[in-house]
């Protein structure tokens, strides 16, 4: 008896059509810093790639595929993970931000020895670094911005249609504008605190001209740690609107790069 009499004639054809679709979803997965954190399990991260793979097929009119194991399969298989990836690396982008700008104030307080592994990714960086990727997850989820990306993540599908799109090298230059645009970003949410750090290092420094008999380290370094803990806390509200606005932009750059 014909195997295709009793049904199952397109099962090979309909496990290859969401394994074809859960290459984007897993890519974006694994590259974005949430979803592809070290706590993640990679159990977990493959498990929700098929799952919105098997929905998206349902749900979206897709072109035919290519053949399984075919030259243009292989490669249309290359750009599903391409474009995936690069919907991961925005947000991955706008994350680093934090750190980047922690390093900074830490290095200028005397706070850069200061360090332990993080969990999300498994190196070592800093408290005060760590503390503003905290503020940064916590904004980025109070936002509802995660929830965004996931409706881009499956919008991609149709804006981009799986093995019929391919990713444009304008859209690769916008992710290096976005990323010029992020250190802009870390700059400016660490300068009010350089700022006031320079202004406290250049009254210790005319404290010993003034009293060479003062110990310069044993003033200079509390002086520098409590005067940053105090710009900290004072610029608050201002790292609170820069991380906001970082969760719009990077929603917003990851919007565009679908944009057909």
């Amino acid at each position: 008896m014909d195997i295709a009499l009793l049904g199952f004639g397109t099962i090979e054809q309909e496990l290859w059509g969401i394994l074809f679709l859960s290459v984007r979803a897993g890519a974006a997965m694994m590259a974005a810093p949430l979803f592809g954190a070290m706590t993640v399990p990679a159990q977990l991260r493959a498990f929700l790639g098929v799952a919105i793979a098997f929905f998206i097929h349902h749900w979206i009119p897709l072109p035919a595929l290519p053949d399984l194991l075919s030259v243009a399969g292989i490669l249309a298989l290359m750009q599903e993970a391409v474009i995936g990836f690069a919907l991961g690396f925005v947000l991955q982008v706008s994350f680093a931000v934090p750190l980047i700008a922690a390093e900074q104030i830490a290095g200028t307080m005397g706070l850069a020895i200061a360090t332990s592994i993080d969990p999300s990714s498994g190196s070592q960086s800093g408290v005060l670094g760590q503390y503003f990727s905290m503020m940064l997850i916590f904004i980025f989820l109070a936002l509802g911005a995660h929830l965004l990306w996931l409706e881009l993540l499956i919008e991609s599908y149709r804006a981009m249609p799986p093995g019929d799109a391919m990713f444009a090298a304008a859209s690769s230059e916008a992710i290096v504008r976005f990323a010029g645009t992020a250190f802009a970003t870390a700059a400016a949410i660490a300068l009010p605190v350089i700022l006031v750090l320079l202004l406290v290092q250049l009254a210790t420094g005319v404290l010993s001209r003034s009293a060479p008999s003062l110990n310069l380290f044993a003033l200079g370094l509390p002086a520098g740690v409590l005067a940053g803990i105090a710009a900290l806390i004072a610029a608050l509200p201002i790292l609170t609107e820069q991380f906001s606005g970082l969760s719009e932009a990077a929603i917003v750059q990851t919007a565009d790069l679908i944009r057909p």
